[in-house]
């Protein structure tokens, strides 16, 4: 099945880089971070996105949730999306077992350049990371697409199809809706990432309402992530409750378009 998924998803991901040139082997876990930059976010939000990221990979709590594991090491890789895979963006599988391996990723990260882009397309980060995992030189015993974002999809294809095929193959998504600001999406943002982003036993999603508070959140769920524990659901499905429009920012888009 997951060679299935890697042609149906290679037709909308980005070209991969070259794999790592790591030792294969087992892990507690396959974790791809598709980091949302679209000019949504000012250039400042985006550094402190990012100034988050590398907070939470130099933590103590993530690496005794990487030490605490069965193996006690996974197989990380990060990458930046907007309205489509951001270029030169994607930092490769990169296995994580000591403080030194954690940081030495972060300062990968930390030497990139911030580049944000145009429009939303929440399908082809799901598409990439799925991509990812799928040529993945590691064995995980799970395997996680952690998705941030501000907004509804609202470029390339539709995000639910690329959600289901990823889910199917076995992978979880967990979702960190950023609501800075209002996004559209009829009950929230979070609703929204609930309904139509997350998926596979366990997916969560988690709130940020506050750009200062979301270097807490990351590592937060990094080390839910790790340790294959899922939060109490800040999201409750309710019976006869209608679910999410997943096609409300193609729609919003169109509208602009129109007028």
């Amino acid at each position: 099945m997951l060679n299935t998924l890697a042609m149906l998803l290679s037709l909308t991901a980005a070209p991969l880089p070259m794999v790592a040139q790591q030792a294969s082997g087992e892990v507690d876990v396959e974790l791809v971070l598709a980091v949302d930059t679209s000019r949504s976010m000012d250039y400042e939000e985006a550094r402190i996105q990012r100034q988050g990221y590398l907070d939470a990979l130099r933590h103590k709590e993530f690496i005794e949730a990487v030490r605490g594991g069965l193996v006690g090491r996974i197989a990380i890789s990060y990458f930046e999306w907007a309205g489509d895979i951001v270029p030169g963006s994607v930092v490769d599988w990169t296995v994580i077992e000591t403080e030194q391996d954690a940081a030495a990723f972060a300062a990968r990260l930390e030497a990139r350049p911030i580049d944000t882009q145009r429009r939303t397309s929440i399908s082809a980060a799901i598409a990439q990371g799925a991509t990812m995992i799928v040529s993945s030189p590691y064995r995980g015993m799970r395997q996680v697409i952690d998705v941030s974002g501000d907004g509804p999809n609202n470029a390339g294809n539709p995000v639910v199809p690329a959600r289901d095929k990823a889910v199917e193959a076995g992978i979880v998504i967990n979702g960190l809706a950023l609501m800075l600001r209002p996004s559209g999406a009829t009950g929230g943002l979070d609703k929204y990432y609930a309904d139509c982003v997350t998926g596979g036993p366990g997916s969560f999603v988690l709130p940020v309402h506050k750009i200062e508070d979301f270097a807490t959140a990351v590592r937060r769920k990094l080390v839910l992530e790790i340790s294959g524990v899922s939060p109490t659901p800040l999201i409750r499905k309710v019976a006869n409750q209608p679910t999410s429009d997943c096609m409300i920012g193609e729609k919003q888009w169109q509208d602009l378009f129109d007028r």
